[in-house]
């Protein structure tokens, strides 16, 4: 399919896509961002736009069912940088942190660049919302960070960290080339409405997909080291850091408990920070505790 492609319905109409209506958004270097944007309520001019990012080489189509949880609350666009839909960014192209926070303030400049924004980040896309907001904090109206990798968390700076990174960078490569890496997620398409889980079939588990993936993890301990170095400034924004309940494969008892520990000190950063930790949600809490992330993010709306 191409950019503005879902299929079609009865008589040949285009069928509307539950993420929402396409879009191209061109990089600061000219490359492509495909997003698309669900508008929400009727009357909902004044209330502040929902961007979701998805974290280390995760698209958009992760998001749909909490897109769907705040179609009565607020617009919502998801997108994909230098994956899915939006061309891989060519080779000598940083992919790293600050590279693809920029993309996101790309993106938002294409929106409105006065916002205002609520910016929500998964996992790695907690440390990207922050830089994007610090770039520009004034058309940020807040952030909802999930499950977030934290600078604050020592354990993420450990050699322990660097090796897992480099396994499970080797077993996603193989499962990819295997055509296998959908089976070892069927789980979580499976939570997906059912145009955004043939998305990800088609665009999330691929080998392209695995490349961006490793770009990305060049140096996630330096990019983590240099937000230690220098935080990013968020103007007392708003800031909710939702932590998972559960383990996951990759996040056992032991990691479990100090990551949520660095969520409840990003939260005190804040002078309106809140830490919430929902009980029934593993890692990837946008699909495992759909329902209640997005009561947090319209919580974080509301309250604005």
């Amino acid at each position: 399919m191409g950019p503005t492609e879902h299929g079609t319905g009865r008589g040949g109409a285009a069928a509307a896509h539950s993420q929402g209506e396409p879009g191209i958004a061109r990089t600061r270097d000219g490359r492509e961002l495909y997003y698309q944007r669900l508008a929400g309520p009727v009357g909902a001019g004044t209330v502040p736009t929902v961007v979701f990012e998805g974290g280390l080489a995760a698209g958009r189509s992760y998001w749909a069912p909490v897109q769907a949880a705040l179609a009565d609350v607020a617009p919502t666009v998801v997108y994909d940088s230098g994956l899915g839909r939006s061309p891989a960014a060519p080779a000598g192209v940083s992919r790293r942190l600050p590279a693809l926070a920029h993309d996101l303030g790309d993106l938002l400049d294409h929106l409105g660049p006065q916002g205002p924004y609520v910016l929500v980040g998964h996992s790695w896309g907690g440390p990207l919302v922050r830089l994007a907001a610090a770039a520009r904090p004034a058309r940020v109206a807040g952030l909802v960070l999930v499950d977030p990798s934290d600078e604050a968390c020592e354990l993420l700076f450990r050699p322990a960290m660097r090796r897992a990174e480099r396994v499970g960078q080797l077993a996603t490569v193989a499962l990819a080339r295997l055509g296998l890496l959908g089976r070892a997620y069927r789980s979580l398409t499976a939570a997906l409405p059912p145009d955004a889980a043939a998305d990800m079939r088609a665009e999330g588990y691929t080998v392209a997909m695995t490349r961006t993936r490793g770009r990305e993890l060049e140096d996630a301990a330096g990019d983590l080291r240099a937000l230690l170095e220098n935080p990013p400034g968020l103007a007392g924004l708003p800031v909710t850091v939702v932590s998972a309940g559960r383990v996951s494969p990759g996040m056992p008892k032991a990691v479990r408990e100090r990551a949520t520990v660095s969520h409840a000190y990003r939260a005190r950063q804040s002078p309106h920070g809140r830490h919430v930790v929902l009980p029934e949600a593993d890692h990837m809490v946008l699909t495992t505790s759909a329902a209640e992330l997005a009561e947090e993010v319209r919580r974080s709306v509301a309250g604005l």
